[in-house]
């Protein structure tokens, strides 16, 4: 746990008692501020009772005025579409909101580390999709180096909850624009942006707004090395802003273009990752035979977590060696098994369709396992990848609206995820990929992505 700082003897309101929220009352009370809990959920309140933390509801402004500091956690809202009842008392009292992101840039340094041979360092990744596997993929690279690191944040614990540092760690930090937005301590050693496209746009405002909550990261938070993904103009237009003297604190990446101009480029082409510094290539991975990184969108996270590598100053050879024992994160372009010459993969984390037409991308011969609860837009942006889909198989809210777009595409509308799955095996033959790549959330019929996944594994 990392004790928050700044915070004894204060009285700070916990909005939210997920896990995000019960860590972060826990690091309040270890660095000895009081912690005061709410949650609109009543279940969540009791067990931040049994915690033994105090709960009350300070969105009513007597409370709301007692308190120091809010925290509030990243799933809800405070502006748009509005914001949350407590957060505006919370304003109108004049006390200061942040979250656990915040807290954890202002606490994670000790006066340990004046003691440490290298002092221990924070990379953040953010992005529309490929954040998980990147921040996921550079954490088991740096293991298999031998380099202590840790990995939290959007991805497995709270940033609260990990471990104060060691000697030369490093903290992998994946961070959601909702996390961004609201920090106001933002201190990451290496920013990472991987790309952007249309996603919770509810919730920013629209594009510009989603993308000004991620470029806070680089912006404000004034990064030693900026990692961006350039194959959008926002990459373009960031790198551009970050970029200072000759470049050399931007590592540009790509995958739909050679970047062989001024300054520190990793790019792709037909298979390989390619590094150029200084006017030459000074490094290359051949990719074609890593089967837990297949199709572009994995060349592209690659890219990226070779790029803070080189920055920390591992060899190429020593990154090579960490990707081609990378099995690949759970959901994410995921190979569950093959049988009989089928190849069955979960995707059930693309939850919008530039996720999912990743995924297209990556195979053919496709039996496409699609549906849910539908974004702005459905699949018909994904027109152009039709043609690698032998037949689909459409499930929950959306299967209606898909079966207008998908046109002249074989396909059929299955209603559940075990009634596609039978149909897929039935009619999938050796050479051909049952993919599951929804394209939508899940919650009109699971309760979270990872939840469709596993029944989908459950299936196979």
């Amino acid at each position: 746990m990392i004790p928050v700082k700044g915070y004894s003897g204060k009285r700070v309101g916990v909005l939210g008692l997920g896990r995000t929220g019960l860590a972060t009352a826990a690091a309040l009370a270890a660095g000895g501020a009081t912690p005061v809990c709410w949650d609109d959920n009543p279940a969540s309140r009791a067990l931040a009772e049994v915690e033994g933390f105090e709960v009350e509801d300070f969105s009513r402004p007597r409370e709301a005025e007692a308190l120091d500091a809010l925290v509030t956690s990243p799933g809800i809202a405070h502006l748009y579409p509005e914001a949350h009842p407590a957060i505006q008392a919370a304003w109108e009292a004049r006390v200061p909101v942040d979250n656990d992101i915040g807290l954890f840039f202002q606490s994670f340094a000790s006066d340990e580390w004046d003691g440490f041979d290298r002092y221990p360092k924070v990379v953040c990744i953010t992005g529309s999709n490929g954040k998980s596997t990147t921040s996921s993929l550079l954490h088991h690279i740096l293991q298999h180096a031998r380099r202590p690191s840790q990995l939290g944040g959007n991805i497995g614990k709270a940033v609260l909850s990990l471990e104060p540092a060691v000697d030369g760690e490093v903290a992998v930090i994946e961070l959601s624009s909702y996390q961004t937005e609201l920090a106001r301590t933002l201190q990451p050693d290496v920013a990472v942006f991987l790309n952007l496209s249309p996603d919770h746009l509810d919730r920013h405002g629209g594009l510009g707004g989603y993308f000004a909550a991620k470029k806070r990261l680089f912006t404000q938070g004034g990064p030693e090395r900026a990692i961006i993904g350039v194959d959008e103009p926002e990459g373009w237009y960031l790198s551009n802003v970050m970029e200072e003297g000759a470049g050399n604190n931007v590592i540009r990446i790509s995958t739909t273009r050679q970047l062989k101009g001024k300054g520190w480029s990793v790019f792709t082409r037909k298979g390989f990752l390619v590094e150029w510094r200084k006017g030459r290539q000074v490094g290359s991975v051949d990719m074609r035979a890593m089967e837990g990184l297949p199709g572009v969108h994995n060349q592209q996270n690659a890219c990226a977590a070779y790029a803070v590598c080189r920055h920390l100053g591992l060899a190429p050879k020593v990154i090579e060696a960490g990707m081609a024992s990378y099995g690949g994160l759970r959901h994410r372009c995921q190979l569950v098994g093959r049988k009989d010459g089928v190849l069955f993969v979960n995707n059930s984390k693309a939850t919008n369709a530039d996720a999912a037409g990743k995924a297209l991308l990556a195979f053919e011969n496709i039996h496409w396992i699609a549906g849910g609860q539908a974004k702005d837009g459905g699949i018909a942006g994904l027109s152009r990848m039709f043609g690698r889909v032998k037949r689909a198989y459409l499930i929950g809210e959306s299967a209606e609206g898909f079966s207008t777009q998908l046109g002249d595409v074989p396909h059929e509308i299955s209603g559940t995820l075990e009634v596609a799955v039978r149909a897929a095996k039935a009619q999938a033959e050796a050479g051909d990929v049952i993919l599951l790549a929804p394209a939508c959330a899940s919650f009109d019929q699971f309760d979270n992505f990872e939840a469709r996944g596993e029944a989908f594994e459950a299936l196979i």
